[in-house]
């Protein structure tokens, strides 16, 4: 009978509180919970307080189990990655694809955007990691990439000499800012012919002779034709994918996620 008791103790504390409660609980459910022994004070358990005592083991086990799983939560940690647009596409498809081997407990949640807007979100502490667009050796970071800017237009047209039409991503773009600032100092004038928001529809603009557009050599498609010297476009220092933190520290699956992108993106 002692486990009858530490178990009704636990649960509703002194021996007062005890008897009354038990009393109330057999009023509730209609039957005899305990054999009164009068002449000894002791009690037993009626078959129906056996089985309600059997139902009390297993609610207490779960309620030990729920409060230990709460203490040692295994619910995955979303790490929060910012990534360019122009970097969302095949790219990224690759990226993810590789991220299924990634430890099941971290899960990985991608915002794509600007280099300046991502860096403005990267600040504010809504996301743990992110990939900018820069010149290189632009500040510290977890790992960086060069991107070999290439001059391209249409393989199957010409375009305009003067005034140059660019198919450009919006500003705050560097890919757009560096276009605009060489042609400026070779002398000759501009217009954007053609912006968009995501990497694909540059790519359409120029393979259609909307116009020309600096982009990276591995965003370059047979239906463009690189621009040279002879057309009056000098080859361009390359440009830096960085991977940089926030302020605080990394957490331990967002350094995983670090990880990850350093080997993947340096392969």
């Amino acid at each position: 009978m002692a486990d009858v008791w530490t178990i009704i103790r636990r649960e509703i504390g002194t021996q007062s509180n005890v008897s009354q409660q038990i009393k109330k609980l057999e009023l509730n459910l209609g039957t005899s919970l305990l054999n009164r022994d009068t002449s000894t004070g002791g009690v037993e358990t009626t078959e129906a307080g056996e089985l309600l005592l059997s139902y009390g083991r297993r609610i207490l086990a779960t309620a030990d189990e729920a409060a230990e799983v709460m203490r040692k939560p295994t619910a995955p940690r979303t790490v929060r990655l910012g990534v360019p647009d122009d970097f969302a596409g095949r790219r990224l498809i690759d990226l993810l694809s590789g991220f299924l081997a990634a430890p099941p407990h971290i899960r990985l949640g991608t915002i794509s955007g600007w280099s300046t807007e991502l860096r403005r979100l990267l600040d504010a502490g809504e996301i743990d990691l992110v990939q900018i667009k820069r010149g290189p050796g632009g500040g510290k970071c977890r790992a960086s990439w060069r991107e070999e800017l290439i001059w391209v237009q249409s393989a199957t047209r010409t375009f305009e000499a003067d005034p140059v039409p660019l198919a450009v991503f919006p500003v705050g773009c560097i890919y757009r800012d560096r276009a605009i600032r060489v042609i400026e100092r070779s002398g000759r004038r501009w217009r954007i012919a053609y912006t968009s928001q995501g990497l694909m529809g540059v790519q359409a603009a120029v393979a259609s002779d909307l116009g020309v557009s600096l982009l990276p050599s591995d965003a370059i498609l047979s239906e463009h034709r690189r621009l040279g010297r002879t057309e009056g476009f000098d080859e361009q220092p390359a440009s830096e994918m960085a991977l940089v933190k926030g302020r605080s520290s990394l957490s331990a699956e967002a350094k995983s996620v670090s990880d990850f992108l350093t080997d993947v993106l340096q392969r």
